[in-house]
């Protein structure tokens, strides 16, 4: 099994610049928008139900993170997702803490009805998308990746998506090829909303490259660990960490993808 060519898949979204729409939660939006603008990609945060379906009709694709959501934001939610879903518009779920409680996985429930593209979740909220007991605790991973292999794969098969679980190894499958990717640093989950920017990355290359949504993903989570481990080279904490990585995505080039990708494809189960 060939590794596919992440690099092509960054130099398609930087020649093109996709449009992404984002509906993600308020702690996430400044940091989102800038890891997309600096890997190449272009962010808008919208999320009023008045129009959230007319500009998804126009957006290179669309990330849903439900992280602070409410009422009318699971509206706009459902609105996106469906036109999304009508017009053949890639779209990525961020199931946030959708185990913690009964809200959250309702509206899960309802937006995994339009057919996400891919899910960018941890292990937890895998294995709770997937129905298994899961003992999430907020937004920390209280699983690992490999206790929830099976589950992403069940998952990917029955919505017939992508499923990528990030934590310190990061699984993806489409349900019949599964791949294992490493790296990153260990300063990276002391910054917040990270995750919630890696689903709009991951949004934003399906968008370049919507003929190849799984290299595609792959290439978005490849992207943001090499950029990781670079800039835990040069930061001494969180804060210079921050500044780092979108300095290091600015700098990565397509050949850094396609040579320094810690990626395994891993055999069928």
């Amino acid at each position: 099994m060939t590794h596919p060519p992440l690099g092509d898949m960054l130099a398609t979204l930087r020649g093109t610049t996709p449009l992404v729409h984002c509906i993600t939660n308020y702690v996430a939006m400044n940091s989102t928008a800038n890891l997309l603008l600096a890997t190449g990609a272009s962010p808008a945060m919208l999320h009023a139900p008045e129009e959230v379906a007319e500009f998804t009709a126009i957006a290179g694709a669309l990330s849903i993170n439900i992280g602070t959501i409410s009422t009318p934001w699971a509206e706009s939610m459902q609105l996106a997702a469906r036109t999304a879903n009508a017009t053949g518009t890639p779209w990525v779920l961020d199931p946030v803490a959708v185990g913690a409680t009964a809200f959250r996985q309702q509206v899960c429930t309802a937006l995994l009805a339009y057919r996400p593209s891919v899910i960018r979740a941890n292990a937890s909220e895998v294995m709770a998308l997937a129905g298994l007991a899961s003992q999430g605790r907020g937004v920390d991973a209280t699983a690992s990746t490999d206790e929830a292999q099976q589950a992403a794969i069940d998952l990917a098969r029955q919505q017939r998506c992508i499923v990528a679980m990030t934590g310190e190894t990061d699984f993806v499958t489409d349900g019949t090829l599964h791949y294992r990717l490493t790296g990153g640093h260990p300063l990276m989950p002391r910054v917040t909303t990270l995750g919630c920017g890696v689903s709009a990355l991951v949004a934003a290359f399906v968008a370049a490259n919507q003929a190849h949504p799984l290299p595609a993903t792959l290439a978005a989570l490849a992207c943001f660990s090499i950029a990781g481990s670079r800039a835990g080279e040069q930061a001494s904490g969180p804060g210079s960490f921050q500044v780092a990585l979108l300095d290091a995505l600015y700098a990565l080039t397509p050949n850094d993808l396609s040579s320094l990708s810690q990626l395994e494809a891993l055999d069928a189960v």
